[in-house]
């Protein structure tokens, strides 16, 4: 006869929630034909995400990131925002052997600061705007191919699909999140931001 599971809640390490404070250092808006930003003061948001960005839908299209899927089915947009950070950013370009590397070039909406280990945080994250805005943290935004030929081009490598193959290789848990409106609104450059963290702990069945 098989045994019903136990569970020992004292056998398993959970990290209480907690709260950080940002601040909106950039938005920006994908306002073209692909995935390329540019800086703006405000984003305006509805549950479909960034008012005419590129990434904008309450559904999108499946891709390689959901093999699960026929490629092309359609399924919920939980990637309406691209979020970075400046100081990982930097180590990238550092690892690239760049200058820099601009949030623009691989399509980020906003830039967070004073936010330790950005792309760290875990999914379920709540994103509290001071002007009343609510995004929440799908998960890290996965780099790729596309994204660094992008980086490529626009720093000039000399050799555009090997910089289109090491973005991958060094940029993991860099790269930032995605993130989907919960409470629609306006989001200005300079307003601060609440980090809500949810409790957190490993599971082991």
């Amino acid at each position: 006869m098989q045994l019903p599971l136990l569970r020992l809640d004292d056998e398993v390490e959970i990290h209480p929630a907690r709260k950080l404070l940002g601040t909106v250092d950039a938005v920006l808006v994908a306002g073209g034909r692909d995935f390329v930003t540019a800086r703006a003061d405000t984003l305006d948001l509805g549950f479909d995400g960034i008012a005419g960005d590129h990434h904008r839908g309450v559904t999108r299209r499946s891709g390689g990131r959901e093999p699960w899927y026929p490629r092309g089915t359609e399924m919920r947009n939980e990637r309406q925002l691209s979020i970075v950070a400046a100081d990982e950013l930097a180590i990238v370009a550092g690892r690239m052997e760049l200058a820099e590397i601009l949030p623009e070039w691989i399509g980020a909406n906003m830039v967070l600061g004073g936010v330790p280990g950005l792309s760290m945080l875990p999914a379920g994250t709540l994103l509290f705007f001071s002007g009343g805005v609510t995004l929440k943290v799908d998960g890290q935004n996965v780099p790729c191919r596309i994204a660094g030929r992008s980086i490529a081009d626009h720093a000039r490598m000399p050799d555009r699909e090997a910089g289109a193959l090491l973005f991958p290789k060094v940029a993991r848990r860099l790269r930032g999140l995605v993130a989907w409106v919960e409470k629609p609104g306006r989001i200005a450059a300079g307003e601060k931001v609440s980090v809500r963290i949810p409790e957190q702990w490993i599971y082991r069945p």
